[in-house]
């Protein structure tokens, strides 16, 4: 009986190295998946509406010139099932629409695997535009992932227009660009060690770009463009994400970067072309979680950590993981000397489980922060408002100032 070709079992003589090449070589095309074009979807409810959210973390803020505040946040999980919602406030903050604007690429009917929106911020430029940066990525990292823009024109209308997303490039974005004293944009991108799970080792041809990136425009966000990279040399350090940069009173760039091992920093002085070795911070302690600097227009840098000072952190159970070590007391700090020394001192939130802020600094002078609150139980997105006297009052003492400000919250499968 002659079976049809089909039926032919094409593997039997394949060496064991042979299998071994053709199973990665099926994970690449499955992670080729991560690089069709996503959708923004501006029309997300009902399916995206508090009522059916059960999770909320990693928050971005940004301020259009008109004074409208847009948040994005990330539901599902922080994993293979995580989108990206967006929702706006038109009252300084006071209160939030609901999700406006979701970017789901989860679908079972038609791929083999879930495909996540997992990090990525938002941006108002100079110019007035809104630039929305995300990751796209099979299951939680595929070991190269893809980062994509969208851009809005017009984002104090009533029904915001979205450009059709472009890839950047490969790994994700997790914090704003910054722009330097030369007109430059410069967005820090970050593409992480392999891959996780079965996408283990899957990208070997990445390994020698695998680090902390810096993408510079000098054409308004027409084009990005690679600048330079830093990468810690130490082996013992496994994981690296989060990077921020600022720009020093002398132009030098400073890069702060979140690892497991601690915070470390690295430092250019030819608009981030080239880096120094990264080395861990002496004065700022931080756990490990994202944190939040950028230098003010008073000339002072803030800094939003964890921890009662700027030189430590505080470990609440000894039976966190190791991720979560340390993710409570949100503060503020101030440096008047390009981050050598800080002073002031404004408690955000005490409470455990406060994490990953972000945030700016609207023309009035007044900052705003927002962050997560216990991502897969409470689930809050929360926001910070004050100024500068009030770090350094080390309570609120200005008008309209206002801490633990509900942003928004998951409603599904939740005791009120």
């Amino acid at each position: 009986m002659n079976l049809p070709a089909t039926f032919e079992n094409r593997f039997s003589d394949m060496s064991q190295d042979d299998i071994k090449r053709f199973e990665k070589d099926v994970l690449r095309k499955i992670a080729d998946l991560a690089l069709i074009p996503p959708e923004i979807n501006t029309n997300p409810l009902p399916d995206f509406d508090y009522d059916q959210l059960d999770y909320g973390m990693t928050p971005a803020i940004t301020r259009t010139p008109k004074g409208r505040l847009w948040n994005i946040w990330f539901g599902g999980e922080d994993g293979p099932a995580a989108f990206l919602l967006a929702n706006i406030s038109d009252d300084n903050g006071e209160t939030w629409s609901k999700p406006c604007l979701a970017v789901n690429t989860q679908d079972s009917s038609r791929i083999p695997m879930q495909r996540s929106i997992v990090m990525g911020h938002i941006w108002c430029d100079p110019i007035g535009r809104l630039h929305l940066f995300f990751s796209q990525s099979m299951m939680h990292f595929d070991g190269r992932a893809s980062t994509w823009e969208a851009v809005c024109d017009n984002p104090d209308d009533d029904n915001p227009v979205w450009s059709k997303p472009r890839q950047i490039w490969h790994g994700g974005v997790h914090n704003k660009p910054i722009v330097s004293s030369k007109a430059e944009w410069l967005l820090p991108l970050d593409l992480e060690i392999n891959g996780y799970g079965i996408f283990n080792g899957v990208f070997p041809d990445l390994d020698e770009v695998r680090g902390m990136h810096v993408f510079a425009s000098r054409d308004n966000g027409e084009t990005w463009q690679p600048r330079g990279m830093a990468v810690p040399h130490d082996k013992s350090i496994h994981h690296y994400a989060e990077h921020m940069i600022t720009e020093r009173s002398d132009g030098s760039l400073w890069m702060l970067l979140r690892t497991d091992c601690g915070l470390m920093e690295s430092f250019s002085n030819d608009d981030g072309k080239t880096w120094s070795e990264p080395q861990f911070t002496q004065n700022i302690k931080q756990p490990v979680s994202r944190f939040f600097v950028c230098r003010l227009a008073s000339g002072r840098i803030l800094m939003v950590k964890h921890g009662n000072t700027i030189d430590s952190f505080e470990q609440e159970s000894e039976n966190d993981a190791i991720w979560a070590m340390g993710r409570s007391r949100l503060k503020a700090f101030l440096s008047d000397d390009d981050g050598k020394t800080w002073h002031g001192g404004l408690m955000l939130d005490e409470r455990v489980g406060v994490s990953y802020p972000d945030g700016f600094q609207a023309p009035d002078g007044t900052i705003y922060i927002v962050y997560d609150r216990n991502r897969a139980t409470a689930g809050e997105i929360l926001l910070a408002r004050f100024t500068e006297q009030d770090i350094l009052d080390g309570k609120l003492t200005s008008t309209g100032s206002k801490l633990k400000h509900l942003v928004c919250k998951p409603q599904k499968n939740k005791i009120q």
